[in-house]
């Protein structure tokens, strides 16, 4: 794959494909290195395109402590 600037979902989505198809490729290979890449591209187009908000520090702790209970409970 020529590597390019992903500007849009189609080539997101190609080079979601991409990166499935080299995911294990060997280190020190052509391969690897286009894999660190694409990493980093798909890493930028995420954040620009579906930003994550930081949880409530409060109610992070109020879903790890039900995740902890539920987990005692199986």
């Amino acid at each position: 794959m020529k590597l390019k600037p992903i500007k849009s979902e189609q080539d997101y989505e190609a080079a979601l494909e991409r990166l499935a198809l080299i995911f294990d490729a060997l280190p020190g290979t052509e391969d690897s290195d286009e894999l660190e890449i694409l990493g980093m591209l798909i890493e930028k187009y995420e954040k620009e395109h579906f930003p994550m908000d930081l949880p409530n520090p409060i109610e992070a702790i109020k879903f790890r402590m039900e995740q902890m209970a539920t987990n005692k409970m199986i």
